[in-house]
């Protein structure tokens, strides 16, 4: 098991990767999960996945904005006051913003997702830091796109974040490790899953072709020739979470298909 006995904290639990990390966080032995988001509700829905697949996994449930400083704090508080350590963290909470081109753009909007994608995910590694360090290290992940190499259709604000992302996890890597702190980089791709498939849908209905041929289309330009699906995408970056990562710092780890390889 990739994270036996070891204590994970998830952030942006929803109906995407966030709740896949959880669920196979527990199903590779993880003792103890906390689970973050802004909305309740999905807490819940994620703890009962976790209880099917790993009874004995104990369940933190701490509603979180990573967009406030004191929110991320207290969800790393209060997993230390509950599990006693905080071996990892998975930070995959964002927001994607408006569909559209940068020219046209509200860019007041860009304090808002910057806030989330890019500070929201540092706050919630910084606070979390002094607990790793006094565990004598751990490890973070933080979930990246190739939409920050392949431009799309209005992807321009969500890629810039995620490009702001990278550069501070590698810094984070440089000035952490020598506490034994590793923080890497899982890129995803096309992600098969609930957010997918509704944009799949969207996408059909704007191009007037079925579902299927959008499938077709996005997949002919993947050397695996499909999508990879959110469980794939999850254990990738779980592996960066695990003792079996343990020399690797400041890497991009890319899960999907091999797209990054093509043009």
């Amino acid at each position: 098991m990739l994270l036996k006995d070891k204590v994970i904290i998830v952030s942006g639990i929803g109906p995407g990767l966030g709740y896949k990390l959880a669920v196979e966080a527990a199903r590779e032995g993880a003792r103890a999960i906390t689970l973050t988001a802004r909305t309740a509700s999905k807490l819940d829905e994620v703890e009962k996945q976790i209880q099917a697949v790993a009874p004995n996994c104990k369940v933190l449930k701490v509603q979180t904005d990573i967009q406030d400083k004191a929110q991320c704090q207290r969800a790393a508080d209060e997993t230390m006051k509950a599990f006693g350590r905080i071996d990892g963290l998975a930070n995959s909470g964002y927001i994607h913003g408006g569909f559209l081109p940068i020219e046209t753009s509200n860019l007041d909007e860009w304090n808002d997702v910057f806030a989330t994608n890019v500070k929201g995910s540092t706050q919630m590694t910084l606070a979390c830091v002094p607990h790793m360090k006094a565990n004598g290290g751990g490890a973070v992940v933080m979930i990246n796109s190739m939409g920050m190499m392949k431009p799309y259709a209005g992807g321009g604000l969500y890629a810039a974040t995620k490009g702001a992302l990278l550069i501070t996890t590698k810094y984070l890597a440089v000035e952490l490790g020598p506490d034994n702190i590793r923080v890497n980089t899982a890129r995803m791709g096309w992600m098969w899953g609930e957010p997918v498939k509704q944009s799949i849908k969207w996408m059909a209905e704007a191009q007037k072709l079925t579902e299927q041929q959008v499938i077709d289309g996005i997949s002919a330009n993947i050397p695996l020739r499909r999508m990879i699906t959110d469980d794939e995408c999850a254990r990738t970056a779980l592996f960066l979470l695990s003792d079996y990562a343990s020399g690797v710092t400041g890497a991009i780890i890319d899960c999907n298909g091999g797209e990054s390889v093509t043009p």
